[in-house]
């Protein structure tokens, strides 16, 4: 069966793949759209095992609300570089999956990537992956999400280095509730209240804490340094407490006292991009080099 440049064109638009590659799929398969299609996706997922054990710890954090049933949603996509996180293809992948855990609700990673892809069913979520690993040319990974059914506010800052996901308990202050998001971006909250803190990192605290007075030069009585210790205790329930935090915009006001019972903060998510992931030890200038030098 013969084919003609539209063909390949086609190919290209259906696929996502190179013009070049299109072309040898329609060769391959003598013509035939679907057989060469089923081509591409079989060296799709070919090029995405050569990629598999490269590191992928750049990307972008995203949020998506639905209009119709307010499901919220933050998701975090790495890639290889920073170039590749800053491209409209990747932004709009990672903006297409988070609209699938909303809708497709997903227990985790490993079930999504078995879902029917929810814009177009014809596909499976790791079919998507794999076909934008062919396109883009870099191990991409759906590191984590959290998806809240409830009233949420969701706030993305730097591009999408850091995101947010508030859920609240109604929605009649929207500016507040902003505020509060952008509170969790900037400060780093690692829970809403001390009665949520985890007792095991606050006993390490404690712990520290007291080898630090028993260390210093001028000894001091038992009962003095459990007061140091609780003294030192309360000042960390204000770094990591989200309703003890000073306030960003006004620091003589705890975000507590600046909600001021207007709603109730029923829980958060903040997703710091490539946060614990190894990063790449090369840069691109070094990795053009290396390929320049192996051509030669």
């Amino acid at each position: 069966m013969e084919f003609t440049a539209k063909d390949v064109m086609k190919l290209r638009e259906m696929s996502g793949a190179g013009m070049m590659d299109c072309k040898k799929a329609l060769k391959e398969c003598e013509g035939d759209m679907d057989k060469a299609m089923d081509y591409l996706r079989e060296k799709s997922l070919a090029a995405s095992a050569k990629k598999a054990a490269r590191i992928a710890a750049e990307g972008i954090v995203d949020c998506f609300v639905c209009e119709k049933c307010g499901v919220g949603v933050i998701i975090e996509v790495n890639c290889e570089t920073d170039f590749v996180a800053k491209t409209d293809d990747f932004k709009a992948l990672v903006a297409s999956l988070a609209k699938h855990v909303a809708k497709m609700n997903p227990a985790n990673v490993d079930e999504m990537m078995a879902q029917k892809f929810a814009e177009d069913e014809t596909k499976t979520v790791s079919d998507v992956i794999n076909g934008a690993v062919a396109k883009i040319g870099e191990k991409i990974t759906i590191r984590r999400f959290n998806r809240v059914e409830g009233i949420v506010d969701t706030y993305v800052h730097l591009g999408g280095k850091i995101g947010v996901l508030l859920q609240i308990s109604n929605n009649e202050h929207p500016e507040v509730a902003h505020d509060v998001s952008m509170q969790i971006a900037a400060a780093k909250p690692t829970c809403l209240s001390r009665n949520d803190c985890d007792q095991a990192d606050l006993e390490h605290e404690r712990e520290i804490l007291r080898e630090q007075a028993k260390n210093d030069p001028k000894p001091k009585p038992a009962a003095i340094i459990e007061k140091m210790v609780e003294g030192r205790i309360e000042k960390y329930y204000k770094e990591v407490c989200l309703l003890e935090q000073p306030f960003v915009k006004n620091q003589d006001e705890s975000v507590g006292q600046m909600i001021n019972g207007r709603f109730e903060v029923i829980g958060f998510t903040r997703y710091e991009m490539g946060e614990g992931l190894q990063k790449r030890s090369d840069n691109f200038a070094e990795e053009v080099a290396a390929q320049t030098a192996k051509k030669a």
